[in-house]
């Protein structure tokens, strides 16, 4: 420590006290561990994809490599002779390394990526190279080695991998400052990368996770930084309460995927009945649903909720030059690949030496034993004169040679022992010259042609090693899931409107709806304000609230109408808007802004539903006309910030609802999701029709009942509901029945009567049963009769139902059918039928687009992400306020 950084101090005792400033301290102690974690530790190396224990990990098994398995505690014990790691942090890397199986075959317990089980203790668990490994790491040839740690041993400074291993394995790490964090990819995808950039083409890489699942790659940023990965888990519906899971997200397990579940339904997210794990080899979870509960919907609320999706950021570093380099797969792959070819021309060069050094020697031994050169050392008594004399006598025959005679050549041939000599076949050494010379030109020509030995070498290794390694991930582009749409409602929203509390916690107060706490709900003031705001146990919205409801964003079919008076003795505006984006928590005015402005009436629509109400003017004055209707239908719909159209510059004493609205919106498509009995306008379950705000719906059921309904998602339906689809008023419906008071068959045939009102068209005794209803135009049925003993079955008999009867009220009795026994009866085609065209006034939106989308803050802010688009609240929608 340099002296500047220490001072000393006297005490009152007299004793001295050091200080010392920990700025030098930081400066260099700091920095050199900083670069030894980020260079010894985290970081994997660009030349051979190895972390420094990883890579002496290799070279241990490579010292011990036999063939036969090695306790990986006796290889945990050699890899310390080269950096004293420690047996636990060298016996876990060796674990991860065994468990991407590739470079290691494993024996033993050596844990489970799906279920999170770890390893047996390396006392227990063998390994040795795989065919792989000692085919593509290891080269000793061409390795360069730097002393151990303490200088005893020679280690590889990088093993000569030639092959994409750190982007076949992946890697992560952290050390101080950075980290990496590399993505597998596919062992094929890469060769096939790798043969395709020596052809100079272009190729793309996307991972392939050990684990399988569904990802989403798009925004993948060739796996540098910044970039995004969404894996999502294998889904199924087993049976309509029963889900599977069979693969599972890149980073989580089994057990971390169930607690997450588990979580989820503690908090009221999702809803669950239990939860099964059966997994062995494979991933198999069984998630048991309540009896009611959409699967579809559920399987969205599990990827929206729980860990069966998770988003991987991906982060290309490496150390290249005893630097972290930050570089994405595509790049990465380059060089791997080009120093692969560098590899694999060194290795052919340093043959090519071998073979022509073979050569050289094989000539000058022909040369020696041909010519018997041996014989001119005879009569020499000194080394050199053995050296000289047979120098002198290869002289005459070298001139073929491709090098000079060395002392050393010369030596090697005094070794060349009698025997040999006297066994020396002249036409063998030729042969074993002229292999030599094939094997020469061979590795000249693969030099040559360096680029296709490579594309051969690459081609190779998929032929030999590809097998099994197909691509595991499914690649997919995800749609996002709305987590306001999936989430179980699961609390209840109450409302002081009086004093302008919303909130969780009022339960004396009134009840609105229920919703949950992801939601954004949405109110009203009598004096034109408008707030939207996140669910809480208690919020302070303005006194004198008139309308709550859970806000859907961008939602441009529910529909705001308004009467407002512009200040305090101004005239009367009259304005229709939607809302489609809002700042959470911020105050909107819907009036013109004057001070004591105040509604006259308000109402929200769901379906763009235009009602006329009757205005009513103060006797003030010479005014005539005190009394006039005003329709809604009539108003464009505009931004919420538009001032509106004006009713009156006189002053109202009040506004009365004349008469409900229907839409003004075009038609809505519905859908029905027979698995949860509810409808939907999600797309889920089978397409019932397009509905304006007075369709109805048809619903009869097995009991004989039968009702039209407005088409609202909260409706529930009877388990014995065995008609629903969009009612024609003017259509009939046909049924056939069994009376049992009069124990005979009847057909009937009607139209509703009265919308809404339940209606019974079978008689009410206990044993009247419904046999057949049709809602064709012209239905067809064909009768089969029971046979009678002794008799020849009656051939069965096909029934016009419209020509049978004629359409009678719903509470008439009908056509007896047929005195017979009938076994049973069969519906037939429906005979053709044209039916009449519906036309409706409301075909077109009225909707001005371009002035909703330019509400002054249409940006929204970003807080306001998480709103709810599936409002079960019914408040006051549909209904309008009067004040």
């Amino acid at each position: 420590m340099s002296e500047e950084n220490e001072e000393l101090l006297n005490d009152e005792s007299g004793n001295q006290e050091t200080i010392t400033k920990v700025t030098g301290m930081y400066k260099d102690w700091f920095l050199d561990y900083a670069s030894y974690v980020i260079l010894e530790r985290a970081v994997p190396a660009i030349e051979d994809g190895f972390k420094p224990v990883q890579r002496r990990i290799m070279h241990s098994m490579k010292d011990l490599d036999d063939g036969r398995y090695n306790k990986v505690a006796n290889i945990v014990g050699h890899t310390m002779q080269y950096h004293p790691h420690g047996d636990a942090s060298i016996a876990d890397a060796m674990v991860q390394i065994g468990q991407k199986d590739l470079l290691i075959d494993t024996q033993g317990n050596w844990g489970n990526i799906l279920t999170g089980d770890r390893a047996a203790a390396s006392r227990y668990i063998e390994a040795r190279l795989s065919k792989f490994a000692l085919d593509v790491v290891y080269n000793p040839k061409i390795t360069e080695w730097q002393a151990s740690y303490d200088g005893r041993r020679k280690e590889p400074i990088n093993l000569p991998v030639m092959f994409p291993l750190l982007l076949a394995q992946g890697g992560e790490g952290i050390a101080v400052g950075l980290s990496t964090k590399i993505l597998p990819h596919n062992f094929i995808e890469l060769i096939d990368a790798s043969v395709k950039h020596l052809k100079g083409k272009r190729f793309s890489l996307m991972p392939d996770f050990p684990t399988a699942g569904i990802a989403d790659f798009t925004n993948y940023n060739d796996g540098m930084r910044g970039g995004r990965v969404r894996v999502r888990a294998k889904i199924s519906q087993r049976d309509k309460n029963t889900l599977v899971i069979t693969e599972i997200p890149f980073g989580t397990t089994t057990s971390s995927l169930i607690d997450s579940i588990l979580k989820a339904n503690d908090k009221g997210k999702i809803k669950i009945k239990r939860i099964e794990d059966n997994t062995a080899a494979e991933v198999e979870i069984l998630v048991h649903l309540p009896s009611g509960l959409s699967p579809d919907k559920t399987i969205d609320a599990l990827y929206a909720f729980t860990s069966c999706e998770t988003s991987i950021s991906p982060l290309g570093c490496v150390i290249e030059d005893n630097k972290p380099f930050f570089v994405g797969v595509t790049e990465m792959l380059r060089r791997s690949t080009d120093n692969t070819v560098q590899l694999l021309k060194q290795e052919l060069e340093i043959k090519l030496g071998e073979f022509e050094e073979q050569w050289h020697f094989a000539s000058l031994e022909r040369i020696f034993i041909e010519n018997r050169i041996y014989r001119d050392i005879e009569e020499e008594e000194t080394w050199e004169g053995v050296i000289e004399a047979i120098d002198k006598g290869l002289q005459p025959h070298i001139k073929h040679l491709k090098r000079e005679v060395t002392t050393e050549d010369i030596t090697r041939l005094t070794e060349i022992r009698i025997k040999r000599i006297s066994k020396f076949d002249i036409d063998k050494a030729q042969q074993k010259i002229e292999a030599l010379e094939d094997q020469i030109a061979e590795v000249k020509h693969h030099l040559a042609n360096l680029i296709d030995y490579a594309i051969a070498y690459f081609e190779r290794l998929k032929k030999d090693y590809g097998e099994g390694k197909e691509r595991k991930t499914e690649i997919r582009v995800f749609d996002d899931v709305d987590a306001t749409k999936v989430v179980i409602r699961n609390t209840k929203l109450y409302v002081n409107r009086e004093e302008g509390f919303i909130g969780t916690s009022l339960r004396r107060d009134e009840y609105v709806c229920d919703c949950s706490d992801i939601d954004d709900i949405i109110c009203f003031t009598a004096d034109g304000k408008m707030m939207v705001t996140k669910v809480d146990t208690k919020t302070f919205i303005g006194k004198n609230i008139i309308h709550v409801a859970v806000f859907k964003k961008k939602d441009k079919r529910t529909i705001y109408n308004m009467i407002y008076r512009d200040g305090k003795k101004g005239p009367s505006y009259v304005k229709r808007f939607a809302v489609t984006s809002m700042t959470r928590d911020r105050e909107y005015d819907m009036t013109n802004g004057n001070k004591g402005s105040s509604l006259w009436y308000f109402s929200a629509n769901p379906n763009g539903e235009a009602e006329v109400v009757t205005i009513l003017l103060r006797q003030v004055g010479s005014i005539k006309k005190l009394k006039w209707d005003l329709d809604f239908s009539d108003v464009l719909i505009k931004g919420r910030s538009s001032k509106g159209n004006l009713v009156t510059k006189y002053a109202i004493k009040r506004v009365e609802l004349k008469e409900k609205g229907v839409s003004t919106l075009k038609p809505r498509k519905i859908w029905f999701d027979d698995t949860v009995q509810r409808l939907n306008v999600d797309g889920r379950g089978e397409l019932i029709g397009e509905f304006r705000g007075e369709d109805r719906l048809l619903i009869i059921t097995q009991s004989g009942m039968a009702k039209t309904i407005i088409p609202e998602l909260t409706t529930h339906f009877e388990d014995d509901m065995i008609v629903l689809e969009k009612w024609v008023p003017k259509k009939p419906i046909s049924a056939i029945y069994y009376d049992g008071e009069k124990e005979r068959y009847y057909v009937k045939r009607f139209l509703i009567e009265q919308e809404g009102k339940e209606e019974t068209f079978i008689s009410d005794h206990p044993s009247s049963q419904l046999e057949v209803i049709s809602t064709d135009w012209r239905p067809m049925v064909d009768v089969e009769f029971t046979k009678e003993r002794g008799k020849d079955r009656k051939p069965n008999m096909e029934v016009n139902l419209e020509e049978f009867i004629a359409v009678k009220g719903i509470n008439a009795l009908g056509n007896q059918l047929t005195r017979d026994k009938i076994n049973q009866i069969n519906i037939l085609d429906p005979l053709p039928y044209e039916a009449p065209e519906e036309v409706h006034a409301d075909d077109l939106e009225v909707i001005d687009e371009e002035t909703v989308d330019s509400d002054e803050d249409s940006e929204s802010s970003s807080d306001s992400e998480n709103t709810s688009n599936d409002s079960e609240g019914k408040d006051e929608q549909g209904q309008g306020t009067l004040f």
